[in-house]
């Protein structure tokens, strides 16, 4: 059975695509405006933020929010089984759990080409949540706010 590819059919899911990188990027600047404006340390994510961070601890104890991802390790059969069976526990409980969001792969650094890597939602959720809790994000709070330290 051969399938041929209706050009307009390819026209609408560039499109989609398209419009999934436009909202993956509204929500990387939205994130990091928050945190401009806010402490990460002072921030919830979701309603769930105890229960998910409580839950990567369990589930990833080796997990150090401080340290580079390693997006190799973390897309790697292994990887992807750990991560799609924590992921799962929210599929009726945050929405667009699985939407594709950007995520800096080092709390230390900006968002950057090099910086950023394509993780699904709820991977987001996880580990920026983990990065908030240890105030890792907090310096973007303080960088954006410097002028106002000295008065």
């Amino acid at each position: 059975m051969s399938t041929q590819l209706d050009p307009d059919a390819a026209q609408n899911l560039e499109d989609i695509e398209k419009q999934f990188a436009v909202k993956a990027v509204q929500h990387m600047s939205t994130y990091w405006g928050i945190l401009e404006n806010n402490r990460g340390s002072r921030l919830r994510l979701t309603k769930m933020d105890d229960e998910i961070y409580d839950h990567l601890q369990r589930e990833f104890p080796e997990f150090d929010p401080a340290v580079t991802i390693d997006e190799d390790e973390m897309k790697s059969k292994t990887g992807k089984e750990r991560w799609r069976k924590f992921m799962m526990a929210y599929e009726k409980k945050i929405d667009d759990y699985n939407f594709g969001t950007m995520l800096r792969t080092n709390p230390k650094l900006e968002y950057g080409e090099k910086e950023t890597i394509f993780v699904p939602r709820m991977q987001f959720y996880a580990i920026e949540i983990a990065r908030n809790r240890r105030g890792l994000n907090d310096w973007i709070y303080e960088e954006d706010h410097l002028d106002e330290k000295g008065e």
